[in-house]
């Protein structure tokens, strides 16, 4: 495990901004269909009158991105080696290690579903009585007097979550295209690289969240730029944290 300085964030940014100069039409590519996937779905949710469900779908999605965004670890990984890249290339990745793969992406969804579950037990608690004007879901939910506790208590365990999964994820999905090691080892070595760089890996967090809500708040057409951003930084975060 190597130490890394707090100011790392800003040179994994360059550094992931550069891979997507490198290869825009598949990095691009990449995130437009998960920016029309996203508005698909929150368009859905609309149409049928469960908006309520938009703000644990945005915070799951973010909870089971890194394992999206897979194939753009590989876009990093070629462009380090000064190879070609072809978008067959980011499909052919998932065949990698591919067992080890599933293991990492099953957890990540485990994760979500648990949110889901408590997100709707939360609301459950707090709004089975006087449930908020679905018309006006936002408004009506912000002023209800339960909303500060919910808020809050939601807060805290989503939180407590995403840490988690922010943990075993941070370097152990490209760890794993990148060297024949198991799901299991990678996450632990994950976690170690956080816990080892915790100012560095809080500050990188928090860009992450930042900029991931940037692309979320422009309707989702920013994640046509964030997603892949994101994904090429982690590239190297991974590289500069694990020898």
């Amino acid at each position: 495990m190597r130490s890394v300085s707090v100011d790392q964030t800003t040179r994994w940014l360059a550094r992931g901004w550069d891979d997507l100069m490198t290869a825009p039409a598949i990095s691009l590519g990449y995130g437009a269909v998960f920016s029309v996937i996203a508005w698909l779905m929150a368009s859905g949710l609309f149409a049928v009158g469960m908006e309520s469900l938009l703000v644990p779908l945005v915070a799951g999605f973010m909870l089971i991105a890194p394992f999206a965004a897979v194939g753009l670890y590989e876009v990093s990984r070629l462009h380090a080696e000064n190879q070609p890249v072809t978008f067959s290339d980011t499909l052919k990745v998932y065949k990698r290690n591919s067992m080890q793969l599933g293991m990492i992406g099953m957890t990540l969804m485990v994760a979500m579903m648990l949110w889901f579950v408590v997100s709707l037990v939360l609301f459950a608690i707090f709004f089975s009585s006087a449930p908020p004007n679905m018309s006006n879901f936002i408004g009506s939910l912000l002023a209800s007097p339960q909303a500060p506790p919910f808020l809050a208590l939601g807060t805290l365990i989503g939180g407590f979550i995403a840490a988690g999964v922010f943990a075993i994820s941070a370097i152990s999905l490209p760890m794993v295209i990148d060297r024949n090691i198991s799901a299991y080892a990678a996450m632990i070595t994950s976690v170690r690289a956080v816990y080892g760089n915790k100012h560095a890996m809080f500050g990188w967090a928090a860009a992450i969240v930042l900029i991931t809500g940037v692309g979320i708040g422009t309707f989702f057409i920013g994640l046509i730029v964030t997603l892949p951003l994101i994904a090429h930084a982690s590239w190297h975060a991974y590289k500069a944290m694990v020898d």
